[in-house]
């Protein structure tokens, strides 16, 4: 590993930040030690070295100061694909000291509209359309109803001007405590009004630096950017490929088909980032068993969701290298554990790894008592990603605790090795007749039926019984499954009988957020109305 990464680690794992670094010094200090390292290669084959790319965002930012007015804390809100172009944008903002606002691209006029609000942007920047949806109009909708919010449409072109009158840059931090904020990224909001997570750039490299070295990330390795760049994963990716070197891969949109073939084509050797990717690759891989997919991979980066323990098993025996490393975070507090590419495979298939440097992580019961190794309860946290508080501060007495530690809302258990387990939502929780069912228990169990390709177990009203539990599967190509199989197949599995569906859902795909998380706020809807009686298969 690159002694830059082992030095930023020391230093957050000793002191519990990463203090003198900024977004902007890596950028500069990456440009001078490798210019001609490439950072990110496009699947149109578009390329930007590291040299090129510090020259491209200094006369971004020099664009975006002379014709727009950016500069130091100006507020900017920006919703566009994962182009070469995004990553300039986000350098030029960092070298004005830019507060940016990166928006995921499924957010529409309800969502933008209170993003930029709260946030008070004075800039919005977009596409003109993309995926057939007209960002470009739905910009002036917003803007139409916010005085003060200017918009700037970019098409793969940035502003550009001569950087030498830009001002200077701002010295970085050397303290956590009162780093200027640099970012706010905002929750999904699938179930209300998305939540602004204000981040520093000491705090989001406190993420990237422990990812790196968890995946033992080297100059020579080449990685798959695939999802969103906007999700604050994608700015941890840059900032790791700057620590350490590596290159990025990038595509505009996650295809199926298409994207294996292009990560193979270019040698990728940690085949990021989720569930639904890596399900893509084995898919790619038994199409053509006999030919190597990804010959040079040594590992699997994940995160965004819980993955079934068998693949990581398949990954490993089918395609190759050690299998899925996964890792645990939040956007209010990202990467704050992960495997080791050096962890036994029972782990790395279980697990979310071990906390990352600095980071305190806590297991505790509905009475807020700690709990012991083994023992499921609420995972709650401090440590140097960890956000110290929400753009409204109106919800921060819901979200900490009294000793100051972050509820998570996730349910999971630590083991005596220090290994953590995530093993639902509080939410995700299906109480039926009074007894607690776990979904994600379920859903691993289900993954592992020859005929099921993804899977999500939902709870659905039920005036008998408060909740029942209901299977929606994605089946592979050429198989069918029946409640009677499924039953029969999860007890047969050692399940108990309270525990399984009491119904079953055929889908083409399951839905997810661009992170890869199960949108089953959408399940629900789609299936709680008119539920068919107990045992019947709709």
């Amino acid at each position: 590993m690159a002694d830059f990464v082992v030095e930023l680690a020391e230093r957050t794992r000793t002191r519990g930040w990463v203090g003198g670094s900024s977004l902007w010094s890596l950028i500069e200090r990456r440009a001078e030690v490798t210019p001609g390292g490439l950072l990110a290669h496009e699947d149109t084959g578009r390329e930007l070295t590291f040299g090129s790319y510090r020259e491209a965002c200094l006369r971004a930012a020099a664009g975006l100061f002379v014709r727009h007015g950016v500069g130091r804390d100006t507020p900017v809100s920006w919703e566009l694909p994962t182009w070469n172009e995004s990553l300039v944008l986000v350098g030029a903002l960092a070298r004005l000291g830019a507060r940016q606002n990166p928006l995921i691209p499924i957010y529409r006029d309800r969502e933008v509209g209170f993003i930029t609000d709260q946030s008070r942007a004075s800039l919005l920047v977009v596409p003109t359309v993309h995926r057939g949806y007209d960002f470009e109009a739905m910009a002036e909708r917003v803007a139409g109803e916010r005085p003060g919010l200017s918009i700037l449409v970019a098409d793969r072109r940035l502003p550009d001007a001569d950087p030498e009158g830009l001002p200077e840059p701002e010295a970085p931090p050397e303290m956590a405590d009162g780093a200027p904020i640099r970012w706010v990224f905002y929750t999904s909001g699938t179930t209300a009004d998305p939540k602004g997570a204000p981040h520093s750039d000491i705090e989001v490299l406190a993420s990237a630096v422990a990812m790196a070295e968890c995946l033992d990330i080297r100059t020579d390795d080449v990685a798959a950017l695939i999802f969103p760049f906007t999700h604050i994963g994608g700015i941890g990716w840059l900032m790791a490929s700057l620590v350490t070197g590596c290159t990025l891969l990038t595509t505009e949109s996650f295809d199926p088909v298409e994207t294996p073939r292009f990560l193979a084509a270019n040698g990728v050797t940690l085949a990021g980032s989720g569930t639904p990717f890596h399900l893509a690759y084995l898919e790619a891989q038994r199409a053509s068993p006999t030919v190597p997919l990804f010959p040079m991979v040594r590992s699997y980066p994940g995160g965004g969701a819980p993955k079934p323990p068998r693949l990581h098993y398949d990954l490993k025996e089918e395609i190759g290298g050690v299998g899925i490393v996964s890792g645990y975070g939040l956007t209010e507090a990202p990467i704050v554990a992960m495997g080791s590419a050096s962890d036994p495979d029972e782990k790395l298939a279980t697990t979310e790894g071990r906390p990352t440097p600095g980071v305190d992580l806590i297991v505790v019961g509905p009475d807020g008592r700690r709990l012991p190794p083994g023992v499921e309860g609420e995972i709650r946290l401090k440590g140097p990603q960890v956000i110290s508080g929400y753009l409204d501060p109106a919800l921060d007495a819901d979200a900490f605790d009294g000793e100051g530690y972050f509820r998570t809302g996730d349910l999971g258990n630590v083991d005596g090795d220090g290994y953590v387990t995530i093993t639902g939502r509080l939410k995700d929780v299906i109480i039926r007749n009074g007894e607690n069912i776990s979904a994600k228990e379920v859903e691993d169990l289900l993954y592992t039926h020859p005929a099921v390709a993804d899977v999500a177990v939902i709870g659905l009203p039920d005036q008998r019984t408060g909740e029942r539990a209901c299977a929606v599967v994605a089946l592979s190509m050429g198989t069918s499954l029946t409640v009677q199989e499924m039953a029969g197949f999860l007890t047969g599995a050692g399940l108990r009988i309270q525990s399984v569906p009491e119904r079953l859902e055929v889908v083409d795909v399951i839905p997810r957020n661009p992170a890869g998380k199960i949108l089953k706020h959408e399940l629900r809807a789609r299936f709680a109305p008119a539920s068919p009686a107990p045992g019947t298969n709709r």
